[in-house]
């Protein structure tokens, strides 16, 4: 049973940093893609950040500021965020796609392509 399980989140200042972590159970880890996901105040749909599998790949929003980065002796993928804007506050979501070399553009940005999703973790930013 695939699972994806997301932690890191909280408050933080604007210009501040906050690590994402992703654990992942139930597959094999190296053979697929993980990629990071948010959903911001007001949308439905969650927006692209960040994929790694094969290359890594960014989104406007996540260029120069963000990192994506896994373990696979952990079995865990990380957001490395820096920077941030009370634009980042919201929602972020791992997710997952079965294919190890899924992160060129533009597949891996619609979140229907990806196979699964965890529950995510909230990320607020205030002064």
């Amino acid at each position: 049973q695939v699972r994806l399980v997301e932690s890191g989140g909280g408050s933080v200042q604007p210009g501040g940093s906050l690590k994402l972590s992703c654990a992942a159970s139930g597959f094999m880890f190296d053979a697929w893609s993980m990629s990071w996901f948010r959903r911001v105040p007001g949308k439905n749909e969650r927006e692209a950040l960040a994929c790694n599998g094969g290359i890594n790949d960014y989104t406007d929003s996540a260029l120069h500021r963000f990192i994506i980065s896994r373990d696979s002796d952990k079995k865990t993928v990380y957001l490395q965020m820096n920077n941030l804007e009370p634009e980042d506050a919201g929602m972020y979501f791992c997710a997952a796609k079965r294919d190890w070399n899924y992160c060129n553009p533009p597949l891996w940005r619609a979140e229907k392509n990806m196979d699964y999703f965890g529950r995510g973790t909230l990320v607020t930013i205030s002064s």
